[in-house]
């Protein structure tokens, strides 16, 4: 014989009845399973409420971090590096550097003191240059030119 839709019913103890909380002490009555006294016995209490103390979604920040709008991102490059791609030395500037395809076109460049420069005379242009990178280039005989962020024309030492 086939089942049919109007004998289906759930299987034995699968359905419980509600429990009527507050109804009289013959089932779950007077604290209505809330315990006894206190501020969640007497009335809702919202979500994260900590008793008073500042809650935890208030003690944290909002927002994570700080970044600047108006920050200077450089593409950093080091002595080492320089030495490596010209070992010849010479004059290097942006365009050098894009044709060695070190970095692309519209990036500023800022040149690090990682390396030695030793026999290598670099007459470097750059938009920044690290106080170490400064001190080892000129100690080797060359020079370093700030370069104008915008245009492009040297600013000076």
């Amino acid at each position: 014989m086939a089942i049919r839709i109007h004998d289906l019913q759930p299987a034995p103890g699968a359905k419980k009845a509600k429990t009527r909380v507050g109804r009289g002490e013959g089932s779950k009555g007077k604290t209505a399973g809330r315990g006894t006294k206190g501020t969640k016995a007497r009335k809702n209490v919202k979500p994260g409420f900590e008793g008073g103390q500042m809650p935890l979604q208030v003690r944290l920040p909002k927002l994570k971090g700080f970044k600047p709008h108006n920050r200077t991102v450089y593409q950093v490059v080091n002595l080492d590096r320089l030495v490596e791609l010209f070992p010849d030395g010479g004059e290097i500037g942006p365009e050098r550097l894009i044709e060695a395809g070190v970095l692309n076109k519209k990036e500023l460049i800022k040149v690090l003191g990682s390396g030695e420069v030793e026999g290598v005379k670099f007459d470097l242009k750059a938009h920044a240059f690290s106080a170490s990178a400064t001190t080892k280039v000129t100690a080797a005989g060359g020079t370093t030119t700030v370069v104008d962020k915008k245009t492009g024309e040297a600013l000076g030492e």
